[in-house]
């Protein structure tokens, strides 16, 4: 270790690593711990790639909510590989080094496919309020090429909201002294706090972010299923009403198992911090994907099988099947 002197004259200062929480105290067991973390990930991405290969080869699910769907597995996905590689660099190897770039790589990608994930959701609830609204138009209105707009507007929007925040940590000074991470993985938090400057600037940004995003978005979601349920409540037949409530199942539960997925972290972290880990791994985040853990990245294919066999897939209007 350096002696403190060499510090002096230095005005500016950049770790060229930082050092990832590992679990200490539980290195001759760190393997075992592994296997489950392992196989989650594993779960993860065979979850959402059987999502994939379902649409892509079930004719009858070539539907815009499928596709919505499809994006969703897809950030489901870049979340996964976006955290993957570090953890299991420190459950397998206990190499607890990350480097200064590296982080802030791993970083951008963890937050923007957060972000698309989130803008995903919206259009999934926008979705569903066209086929409830104006059913006669619906797939007029959806088309393949404006699924294809939505998506490529997603990842622009992800990107430069992002785009800043690694250059807005690089100009930061760093205290020589504070490496560690409290984490696995690295996110804007965690570096923006080892930091021996001002970090106002970063503070702000990473609020006009999250409330440009994921609050407007949570806004808007809101706001369309409200529309959509005054639409539902406004048809005469009991039967009608019911029919169209059965056209947005499907999306709901997959927005209402987002809204609760934090809560379900926070007792599975509460369990492995107290009774198994003396230092956990697990992070404070509580956006589900922004904490990168693959158990909450199963929740489509979950859905999908529970639809599959217990409920009839919904179809758009217009495309259902005859009873």
């Amino acid at each position: 270790m350096f002696p403190s002197q060499s510090y002096i004259n230095i005005s500016f200062f950049q770790p060229q690593s930082f050092l990832m929480t590992g679990i200490p105290g539980l290195e001759t067991v760190r393997g075992w711990i592994s296997i489950p973390f392992s196989s989650m990930y594993t779960m993860a991405l065979t979850g959402n790639c059987l999502i994939l290969l379902a649409v892509k080869r079930t004719h009858s699910l070539h539907q815009p909510m499928y596709y919505f769907l499809c994006m969703l597995a897809l950030s489901d996905v870049g979340l996964t590989l976006s955290t993957m590689p570090s953890t299991l660099a420190v459950l397998w190897f206990d190499y607890r080094f990350i480097g200064f770039h590296t982080c802030l790589i791993q970083m951008f990608f963890l937050h923007s496919f957060s972000v698309v994930e989130s803008s995903v959701l919206l259009a999934m609830s926008f979705d569903r309020f066209v086929a409830i609204s104006n059913p006669l138009r619906y797939t007029s209105v959806l088309t393949n090429n404006v699924i294809i707009r939505i998506g490529a507007v997603i990842v622009a929007r992800a990107t430069l909201s992002l785009f800043p925040v690694p250059f807005l940590l690089k100009r930061l000074n760093y205290c020589p002294g504070k490496v560690l991470l409290s984490h696995s993985f690295c996110f804007h938090a965690d570096v923006m706090k080892l930091a021996c400057a001002d970090i106002t600037v970063n503070i702000l940004y990473g609020l006009y972010v999250v409330l440009s995003t994921v609050g407007v978005d949570s806004l808007l979601i809101v706001m369309s299923y409200v529309l959509i349920l005054h639409t539902v409540m406004g048809l005469a037949s009991p039967r009608e009403r019911v029919r169209a409530l059965n056209t947005c199942i499907f999306s709901v539960s997959v927005q209402i198992e987002n809204i609760t997925s934090p809560w379900n972290h926070a007792l599975f972290a509460i369990l492995f911090q107290h009774i198994l880990l003396p230092t956990t791994v697990f992070p404070d985040d509580w956006h589900p994907r922004a904490r990168g853990h693959p158990w909450l990245d199963l929740h489509p294919l979950l859905l999908y099988v529970h639809c599959g066999t217990h409920w009839k897939l919904p179809h758009p209007p217009g495309c259902e099947e005859d009873p």
